[in-house]
């Protein structure tokens, strides 16, 4: 039962990864399959972490190894889903070049200064996985997004620059801050309340 974090974990890895070939090979009933992919990382997503602090097995390493995960598995989708819908990434490439870019200079800030990755969880960042997942889903079934993808610009622009920000203001590398209020209270010395659901 205490592996069962990990477990979900490895397996929103592993779908990321068999989804692109998936993608590439066109095969049959690809796009029921990429939803099911999506949806169940989603799952494991929210499911691991509260799983792992209800079992008080959620440590740094599992942390670390969580969102290093989170990152390749949608990137694994964005990928596949760009094979089968190249035309909305060409309409969109200066928006996800952007996004892109802030989310690489995030984690080159926190190894520059921490020499770790990101493991902030924050809030901001599970709103934006929320509208992330929703604009995939779409892009997935009609190969187009509008408003949808830009609300989902605009939360990741901002969500990315808070994190950034976060980053900055720590002392020492921590993981679980919900928000750029409690990582100045972190760096005050001060204790910081968090979220048994969300941040332990």
């Amino acid at each position: 039962m205490t592996r069962l974090p990990l477990l979900f974990i490895y397996l929103r890895l592993a779908l990321g990864l068999i989804l692109v070939p998936l993608s590439l090979v066109q095969v049959e009933n690809y796009k029921f399959i990429a939803v099911l992919f999506l949806t169940t990382g989603l799952l494991t997503d929210i499911f691991d972490g509260i799983i792992a602090r209800k079992l008080r097995v959620s440590t740094q390493k599992l942390r670390r190894l969580d969102s290093s995960v989170d990152q390749i598995f949608f990137l694994s989708v964005i990928l596949a889903t760009y094979i089968q819908c190249p035309d909305f990434f060409r309409a969109n490439y200066l928006k996800l070049a952007l996004l892109t870019g802030l989310e690489a200079v995030t984690y080159l800030v926190s190894f520059l200064k921490f020499r770790k990755e990101i493991a902030t969880h924050s809030l901001g960042a599970k709103i934006w996985t929320l509208f992330l997942f929703a604009t995939l889903l779409q892009v997935i079934l009609q190969c187009r997004s509008g408003l949808l993808f830009e609300f989902c610009f605009w939360i990741g622009l901002v969500t990315r620059l808070e994190i950034m920000s976060i980053i900055l203001i720590l002392k020492e590398w921590t993981n679980d801050i919900p928000t750029l209020y409690h990582a100045l209270r972190l760096r005050q010395g001060k204790e910081i309340t968090r979220n048994k659901m969300f941040n332990g």
